[in-house]
């Protein structure tokens, strides 16, 4: 017996009704249940009823638009440019790569180097240094960003976790453990931490007098105080707390013997916790020690002689690495970077010739018949 439905009932997933057989009830029909079907709820989202609104793009919209958005990016890029050129920097490149570098007798040190190799580089401040200073570290060809160098860390044993303590992440291989030993911190980042040591002198008539170098305040509130934490238990001897572990290959000193005071020393060090926060690009710079202001009378750095005593620790020849050491101010919107006012400059110009170039093409051709003219 042939059984005919319409298509309209197909495409609902289901006839209109069922093949009669004898005694009751009809086939397809479910049994007298509810039918079931594949077409949208009768609702506005579902059969795209929702309200709609777009916009009719007209001259007198435009052109509005191209020459206001030229009027406030030009004045916002010539502000950002003009306080970012105020912003007093001055790199030493200390490498050690050209002969004549006072370092380059350094350039082949090793990480077990004893004593440490020491160099000074003398330079001259052209310009007084106002506010507080900022004393960077900067590397270049180091890829901090490499994804199996991101992964070598264990977050739980950085949280002061004790079990992560003793038996760290298979994350960190192959510098989970040495000798038998559970290396803390673990890991390819801590393995390969910065360790040369800066200091500044400012020269008077041939009198050195040492800057004050603050080495607290340079980290992330958030990584000093949650991220990163001490194993618990007596705070006040971090060797009882980290025994039965051992330090990271390339590191001379343990994790606890990083700083002298309780509040700066083992995972929660600054200069520990600044270089774990990886770098996204190769040439990068890290904050290293901060130089403030004590009179407002007088600047921070005065223009003069000053001298850098390095401390010659950290091998970057091997992989055609770089080393630098920045002083630098900031403003209100960071550091020094014309990018930023460049880009607003860029972007605010394109826009302001845009639209003079539209309004040009619309005072000329926007008047003109637009109906078609059929020649005889």
């Amino acid at each position: 017996m042939a059984v005919n439905y319409s298509a309209k009932e197909e495409a609902d997933g289901h006839p209109s009704g069922g093949v009669g057989v004898p005694g009751g009830g009809a086939v397809g029909g479910g049994g007298g249940g509810a039918v079931k079907t594949r077409k949208p709820d009768n609702t506005a989202f579902k059969q795209q009823r929702l309200p709609a609104w777009q916009p009719i793009l007209t001259a007198g919209t435009v052109l509005p638009a191209f020459f206001i958005i030229g009027l406030i990016f030009i004045p916002i890029g010539i502000g950002i440019f003009v306080t970012s050129n105020n912003i007093r920097e001055y790199e030493i490149d200390y490498t050690g790569t050209e002969p004549s570098s006072p370092c380059n007798k350094c350039l082949n040190v090793s990480w077990d180097s004893t004593p440490p190799c020491t160099c000074t580089i003398n330079f001259t401040l052209e310009h007084s240094f106002e506010s507080n200073v900022f004393m960077y570290y900067g590397l270049s060809n180091f890829y901090q960003n490499h994804r199996r160098y991101v992964k070598s860390r264990d977050d739980s044993q950085l949280n002061g976790d004790n079990s992560s303590l003793l038996n760290p992440s298979k994350e960190c291989e192959p510098y989970r453990t040495n000798e038998d030993k559970p290396i803390a911190p673990c890991g390819a980042i801590a393995n390969s931490m910065f360790n040369d040591t800066l200091e500044l002198y400012r020269i008077d008539n041939d009198t050195r007098t040492p800057i004050t170098l603050i080495k607290k305040g340079i980290a992330w509130w958030t990584d000093k105080n949650v991220k990163f934490r001490n194993p618990t238990g007596d705070g006040n001897n971090l060797t009882a707390l980290f025994q039965g572990t051992t330090k990271p290959v390339n590191w001379p000193k343990p994790v606890y013997m990083l700083g002298s005071e309780p509040d700066n020393n083992g995972f929660i060090n600054e200069d520990f916790i600044v270089w774990m926060r990886t770098a996204a690009l190769p040439t990068f710079r890290k904050l290293y020690r901060l130089i403030e202001r004590k009179n407002n009378l007088q600047p921070t750095l005065q223009a003069g002689k000053y001298s850098l005593d390095i401390a010659y620790n950290y091998p970057v020849h091997s992989f055609d690495g770089r080393k630098r050491m920045i002083l630098s101010t900031i403003s209100w919107m960071g550091g020094k970077n014309p990018f930023l006012g460049i880009a607003y400059i860029t972007v605010g110009s394109i826009c302001f010739f845009l639209g003079v170039v539209l309004l040009i093409i619309h005072h000329k051709y926007g008047n003109r018949n637009t109906s078609a003219d059929i020649p005889n």
